[in-house]
């Protein structure tokens, strides 16, 4: 399947640099996977299409003010590193600019000196493994002098780091938030479980992957990240039980999608708890075993993503919903719109 299938127009001004003041104040296109119909809505409104007995899926990880910026030691010269993934103790594998700067041995200062980092391997495009030597706790210290990873296509400043994170984001861990979850709000969910909606809780940590272009012709020969992934008891508990009174389970996002099918086909349809790592890559052809629906936002041409909403969707109900995106000039990207697809 041609990477090029996956493609469409998007002007730049329709990129959203700043998420709104109110979360619930995104607007909402409702997709039917079925027919391909849409519906135009507020956000808030997604409670019209939720019913008593469905499940709503939540990504609870929290996203790191992973991007720091030092001194390497001696020159002075200055680094910016991106905290991708904890390996084991203070060792993390980063990105860092430039590369060139650090080699094996280089040692790195931030901030006010309580932070400092020794290069102790060199990883393709850019990527070092740094382990990271300081006094107090590492992650009060990160709060301090580290920022939010934002996307690259997002260039203004986040006034409040707040709002690159949901409202139930717990799990710290990811380099990138799971941005279909941002326009929720804690009234909104309490509203959600009073019309009798059940609300369950995984963890996906996502990756920079997230934002690494397709870079091949044919999507059948990408190489898909992996992000580390946990399911709880009580959460599997629920999810069997949705399954079995005829609920639907909707998912909050690519990220609680790709968890849920990763558990659903290595238990033959069922969920159980269990923590691991998934490079699952959905697109067109795929048989979804988990989910029933999704909310999600609106994503690059050519990524991964569209190519995952296009396998539930279909690639034709869901070009020709972009297309009508554009043109009653919805938000893309992070801090965007929403879509519902049920």
């Amino acid at each position: 399947m041609k990477v090029d299938l996956f493609d469409f127009y998007l002007p730049e001004e329709l990129i959203a640099q700043t998420p709104l003041p109110d979360r619930e104040a995104s607007r909402l296109m409702v997709l039917n996977k079925r027919t391909g119909e849409i519906n135009h809505e507020t956000f808030r409104n997604i409670l019209s299409y939720l019913q008593a007995g469905d499940c709503l899926v939540l990504n609870d990880t929290r996203v790191l003010p992973a991007r720091l910026y030092g001194e390497k030691d001696g020159t002075g010269a200055k680094v910016e590193v991106l905290l991708l993934k904890q390996l084991d103790g203070d060792r993390w594998e980063t990105l860092v600019k430039p590369a060139k700067r650090v080699k094996e041995g280089t040692v790195i200062t931030f901030g006010d000196g309580r932070l400092q980092a020794v290069c102790e391997g060199t990883l393709e495009h850019g990527g070092r493994v740094l382990t990271f030597h300081y006094n107090g706790i590492f992650y009060e210290i990160l709060e301090s002098l580290g920022e939010m990873p934002l996307p690259p296509y997002i260039k203004e400043q986040l006034e409040d780091r707040e709002r690159y994170q949901t409202v139930y984001a717990r799990e710290r861990g990811s380099a990138a938030a799971p941005t279909a979850g941002l326009h929720f709000t804690e009234q909104l969910l309490d509203d959600i479980r009073k019309k009798g909606v059940h609300i369950a809780f995984i963890t996906l940590h996502v990756g920079l992957g997230t934002f690494r272009p397709v870079n091949v012709e044919n999507i059948e020969e990408h190489d898909m990240h992996a992000e580390f992934y946990q399911m709880t008891e009580e959460t599997a508990r629920l999810l069997n039980d949705v399954k079995q009174r005829g609920g639907r389970i909707i998912a909050v996002g690519t990220t609680s999608t790709r968890t849920l099918e990763t558990i659903a086909a290595r238990h033959n349809g069922t969920f159980v708890a269990e923590s691991g790592w998934t490079d699952i890559f959905i697109y067109p052809g795929y048989e979804f075993r988990a989910i029933d629906g999704m909310v999600t936002n609106f994503h690059l041409p050519k990524s991964t993503l569209i190519m995952l909403v296009s396998a539930l969707a279909g690639r034709e109900n869901v070009l020709r919903a972009y297309e009508e995106a554009v043109k009653e000039r919805y938000r893309f990207f992070s801090f965007g719109d929403a879509m519902l697809i049920i």
